[in-house]
């Protein structure tokens, strides 16, 4: 059949060339790019050749030890970090947001205690806050005469306001600005006051060093005052320096200038570059539903937006999205608890690139130096006195001077980089190839082609020979055999 003349093609045409394997081992060993190979083939000496042996057997052996360390050492995802400094002619302002730590006026509400206690709850949106009290009962009492109380409505009118009453001073670059060049913004704090915000049309840029954004507050403390048995204590000025793409970040990362003091912060840009995972922390495809930018902060501000939905079916206004805002009640007895859940659950976490928010691919970081100076001086303060038409008194128990400068004009850039690529590999791996064997790719070719040789002629070997195996069934001793049978069983 078809077998039978396949087997005869290939007696005929290949059965030569299989009694010269021996001859073609002989041939690659003398030939090959390997070195030392040669030497174990073509020397007479045994001793000689045992030496070789050794020789290529244990560089051989090295070999396989560098670089396999080498590959460990790459899949362990190693990384470097580079400093660079970039001095330039002009540098992008940050934005700067100003809050009043004196959250609401005084005499907006009979019973500041419940705005303090929705504010606590307000502010563990943000930074995990403990409100232990039960207010139930006084919280009902302040529902009877508030009917539609909206705790984002009267933050808006009652908290802390920007106008030329409360900015008095106000000069970028030796250029006047207004109130007008701020952006109102919720936070924690309340109403807070963005300076060159993103949406702006161009950006602010400083040109020479020692020079940036001089402003003068006036806190007015007798209209904004916090409860002390909140906790709410000090007076002043408190804002948080970042890039105009990024919102305010309070917690833990504000700074604050009491009343009567004038602050000198020097501030440079610092932009970090991580890698992704699983050299870094990042993840470059992370987008967010409501920023422009991905940024921890705003992930987790998301996060804690969608279970609020979810469980509350309202959103704290000072979180994003476009639910309907929570009243009064629901802050109490739903947001609250749904805050402790989710710090409790850990169900929005940072970090690492598992976690809920990983760390950005890159960010941009504002490190300050901060100096402090009574504001002002015996004469100062009596000019100030006369221009302002204000008490001196009044001058030290309202009156904050803050001025934000560029130290030097460059930026620093943090650059997290793979300690090993795949070409640094590929060169590590070439290199030891080269120093103990003197292989190369070539060698590995003529290594695959010897090794796909062989294989096919023990695939033709085994056709060959197949159809004259023995039958496994011995035959009778009655049977008679005669001498061609027994050669043939003496040659398989």
């Amino acid at each position: 059949g078809l077998l039978e003349k396949t087997r005869l093609y290939l007696v005929k045409k290949l059965l030569s060339r299989l009694e010269n394997r021996k001859k073609y081992h002989q041939d690659f060993a003398s030939s090959t790019s390997f070195h030392g190979v040669h030497n174990i083939v073509q020397t007479r000496s045994k001793t000689r050749r045992a030496l070789w042996l050794l020789v290529v057997m244990g560089s051989l052996a090295i070999v396989v030890w560098q670089i396999c360390n080498r590959f460990i050492y790459y899949f362990s995802w190693p990384t470097t970090t580079s400093v660079y400094v970039q001095y330039v002619e002009n540098v992008e302002f940050p934005a700067v947001t100003f809050c009043n730590l004196n959250r609401f006026q005084a005499h907006a509400v009979t019973n500041l205690r419940i705005i303090f206690l929705l504010w606590s709850i307000m502010s563990g949106v943000h930074q995990k806050v403990s409100v232990q009290v039960n207010f139930s009962q006084e919280l009902d009492n302040f529902l009877l005469g508030n009917q539609n109380f909206s705790i984002k409505e009267f933050t808006r009118e009652h908290g802390f306001y920007l106008n030329s009453s409360t900015l008095l001073e106000c000069e970028f670059f030796g250029k006047p600005c207004y109130p007008e060049d701020f952006e109102h913004v919720f936070t924690e704090y309340g109403n807070c006051f963005t300076f060159n915000h993103n949406d702006l049309p161009q950006k602010r840029r400083v040109s020479v060093s020692g020079r940036g954004l001089s402003l003068l507050f006036d806190v007015k403390q007798e209209q904004f005052t916090d409860d002390p048995s909140l906790g709410y204590i000090d007076a002043g000025i408190t804002y948080v320096i970042h890039s105009p793409k990024e919102l305010p970040r309070f917690d833990g990362l504000g700074l604050s200038t009491p009343v009567g003091m004038h602050a000198q912060v020097a501030i440079h840009q610092l932009k970090t570059i991580i890698q992704e995972y699983p050299w870094g922390e990042c993840k470059p495809d992370m987008k967010l539903q409501h920023h422009k930018i991905y940024s921890t902060f705003g992930c987790l501000r998301e996060c804690k937006a969608r279970y609020i939905q979810d469980w509350c079916g309202c959103l704290p206004f000072i979180l994003p999205g476009n639910g309907t805002e929570c009243d009064i009640r629901k802050f109490y007895t739903c947001v609250y608890p749904a805050l402790y859940e989710i710090d409790l659950e850990g169900l929005c976490t940072v970090g690492t690139h598992n976690s809920t928010c990983p760390v950005p691919c890159e960010e941009t970081d504002y490190p300050t130096t901060v100096t402090y100076s009574s504001f002002a001086g015996e004469k100062a303060i009596k000019f100030i006195s006369a221009k302002l038409k204000k008490s001196p008194e009044y001058i030290r128990q309202n009156l904050v001077h803050i001025d934000i400068k560029y130290n030097d004009l460059n930026y620093k850039t943090t650059q997290q980089q793979k300690a090993l690529t795949v070409a640094e590999l590929l060169a590590d791996v070439g290199g030891q190839l080269g120093l103990f064997c003197g292989a190369s790719m070539i060698t590995i070719i003529e290594l695959l082609e010897y090794i796909f040789t062989n294989f096919c002629w023990m695939c033709i070997f085994l056709l060959l020979k197949a159809p004259e195996m023995p039958q496994w069934n011995l035959p009778s001793q009655e049977e008679p055999t005669n001498k061609e049978e027994k050669k043939g069983i003496q040659e398989c």
